[in-house]
């Protein structure tokens, strides 16, 4: 899954496949927000988990 984009946000993705975790790097106008972090299970998490992660962060947000 590529970068998602929000409202003038970036969402990256990455991760892990041996150790089972990953992080979405969240950026504003190319500056370095945040970083959401994640664990999943099998060969690479599912695209609707990091949608969903994507998801609450923004309405926490108000974005």
């Amino acid at each position: 899954m590529g970068a998602i984009d929000r409202n003038g946000y970036r969402f990256e993705p990455e991760f892990s496949v041996i150790e089972q975790n990953g992080a979405i790097h969240v950026y504003h106008t190319d500056q370095f927000v945040e970083e959401i972090k994640f664990s999943f299970s099998g060969k690479y998490p599912e695209p609707s988990q990091i949608e969903q992660l994507v998801n609450e962060y923004c309405e926490r947000k108000g974005i």
